[in-house]
Order: C-alpha cells, then structure tokens, then sequence
C-alpha cells in the first residue's frame, strides 16, 4: 500500500491526466506529470512536472525516481522505452496492456481466444492485401491504420471496391475491418485490483458524432442493457490475463447477434466521466486506489441516471449559457486553443 503523501507519477499531460491529478489530491497524494508539450494542461494542477519524450529512457529514469507508482493516461506511448520506469517504481496498468491496446491486430488476435467477437477483420501491409481483405470481407469497411489515431483519426471508409483502388496509400501498418450492424454502442468499464477485486461502472450507452464521442447515458436502454454481463465476462476475462492493475475500459456494439468487441483502452474513459458526479467512487478516484494499493470505492450510481456531453470545439464557449442551469457540472480542461473536433470539457447532468 502506497499510503497519502506520496508522489503519483502521471505519464501524459491531458485531461485524463488532469482529472487523475485532482481525485489523487483528494486523498492526500502529489503528482508529477511527465509529457512532451510546453503546455501540459495536467500540469496545472500536478506538484511537479516534467517536460520530455515519451522514447527518453534516461529521462524516464529520473522521473521514476521521484514517485511512488507510475500509471498513464494516454495509450499511444511507446511500450518498450517504459522499461526504463519499472526499475524506480511500479508501472499501473502493465507495460503488457500496452502492448495489446497499442495495435489493433495484437489487441483482436488477445480477445478472440477469450471469448471475443470483433467484427470480421485483416491486417494489411499492401494494396494487393486490401484488396484480398475487400474481397474476403467485402464493403462496406473501414481501413484502420493498426498504431495511433483516434476519436476518428487515421481511419478511411471503403463503401465499394473502387474506393480501395483510389485511396491514397499511407504507408503505414493497417487492419480492414467489415461494417457491423449495430442498435447502440456502450462501454464497459471496470476497476481491478492488485488482488484481483474487480468492480463494474454501469455500462453508458454512447453516441458518437463525427468518429467523436458525443453522449453518454446512463443507464442504458434495456436492450443494451441484456448484453452487458456478457461484455462484463469478456472484460473480466481481459484483465485477469494481464494482471490489470487499474480502470480498464472495454468499448462494444450492441448487435442482433449479441455484443461485439470493438477496442479496449488500458486506462480512465471518456465515457466514463459521468462518474464524477453520477458514481458514489469516480473512475479517476478509483484508479488511484488501485495503483496505490487502497481499497476500491463503491461503483454504485447515484440517483436514477446521469447524461454526460463533450464539449467539442466551440461547444465550450457556451458555457455562459451552461452554467446558468445550476444542475449542470461543467468541467472545462483549460485548454488554450479551440479548434474543430477537439475536446475542450464536458458537461454532466444527474436525473432526479
């Protein structure tokens, strides 16, 4: 047990790693942000901070040195060089979990022998693969590149063949997916413990605008709903073969034929910030407790349901209006710019 005091490490500067910061501060402990941007908006709120490269192994070192646990909030940084991390404090969640999460044919080939079932899928390293993937698969698909991108990012819809004959080639790894017909999509999100104590978020129904989280509602209509213990299994599944340690959030289609798994990410959720204020324990207190080794809070929703919305680019300029209803919490992260697509806050209203 990591008792109150001590130093968190937080590798990643963004809103993730802000709203960790402030839960870790409630319970008594300091945070030491570790990033690459001048403008680290978690920072802001951390008793330390350190401005360095994600691949900066000696630079990862010192920082180690200085804290307690580490733990991220951001998945797109290199596995190996966090090597460097482990020998100066515990890593929560493991290196493994990256590794997993981090490419979207290892995370597919780690779920399926669990139980999974992602949409029809193949990786694809060439033209000529696509198009054996298009024929095998059929349209429409999407190309996903297999490394980075989100809320959108880095993927290309392929709606006929043709459009695989016309795409502009990205020269990087890439996975093609088949369309899945879907009612609702809905995340599971969960808490394990160094011990293996799991506990369980409602799970939101959410709604996407753009390849961006928009929505999240809680709870769920029922016919989500019936498809939840069987995502809840697949996920209990997952953590337990990585020795999780942590929030882990697991994202799925609500389907005719069941839940299909879409992705997973090894850390606090998006669609998981309703639990500030809806939860009796939010995902970020929680999270804290696991990697420090402190029991876990009450998962349980408060009141009858809660709706979370992202403020997506100039969104958040309403907040003016926002405020003016006082059942509103707004969160805004303090970000300087505000561009299209990009997440400045969100706003969380409870149901009475």
């Amino acid at each position: 047990m990591i008792p109150p005091g001590a130093t968190i490490g937080i590798l990643g500067g963004g809103q993730l790693g802000q709203m960790i910061a402030l839960a870790a501060a409630q319970l008594g402990y300091r945070c030491h942000v570790y990033a690459p941007e001048a403008d680290a908006i978690a920072a802001d709120v951390c008793a330390a901070s350190t401005r360095g490269a994600y691949d900066d192994t000696a630079a990862l070192a010192v920082f180690a040195a200085q804290c307690a646990v580490v733990t991220y909030e951001f998945e797109n940084v290199a596995a190996a060089p966090l090597a460097a991390i482990t020998p100066h404090a515990p890593l929560h969640p493991p290196i493994r979990a990256l590794e997993v999460a981090q490419d979207r044919v290892a995370e597919k080939s780690f779920v399926e022998p669990l139980g999974g079932r992602p949409a029809p899928w193949m990786a694809v390293d060439s033209p000529a693969d696509l198009a054996v993937a298009v024929a095998r698969i059929g349209t429409p698909g999407v190309l996903k590149t297999r490394r980075d991108g989100y809320d959108g990012k880095g993927q290309w819809r392929i709606m006929a063949p043709a459009d695989a004959d016309s795409l502009d080639w990205p020269g990087v790894p890439l996975i093609y997916e088949g369309f899945v017909t879907f009612f609702g999509e809905f995340s599971v999100i969960l808490v394990r413990s160094a011990d293996g104590a799991i506990r369980f978020w409602d799970s939101a129904h959410n709604e996407h605008e753009n390849g961006i989280l928009a929505r999240s509602t809680v709870p769920a209509p029922a016919a989500i709903l019936a498809q939840v213990p069987a995502a809840r299994a697949l996920a209990a599944k997952v953590a337990d073969a990585l020795g999780y340690v942590g929030v882990l959030t697991l994202e799925f289609f609500a389907t005719d034929q069941g839940p299909v798994f879409n992705e997973m990410a090894p850390r606090v959720h998006n669609s998981g910030h309703w639990t500030i204020e809806g939860a009796l324990t939010s995902q970020f207190e929680n999270h804290v407790r696991a990697i420090c080794g402190l029991p876990l809070g009450d998962t349980a929703l408060v009141g009858s349901g809660v709706v979370m919305d992202n403020l997506i680019g100039d969104s958040a300029r309403d907040w003016p209006a926002i405020l003016s209803d006082g059942a509103n919490h707004l969160h805004l992260y303090g970000k300087a710019a505000v561009r299209p697509g990009r997440k400045m806050g969100h706003v969380t209203r409870l149901v009475p």
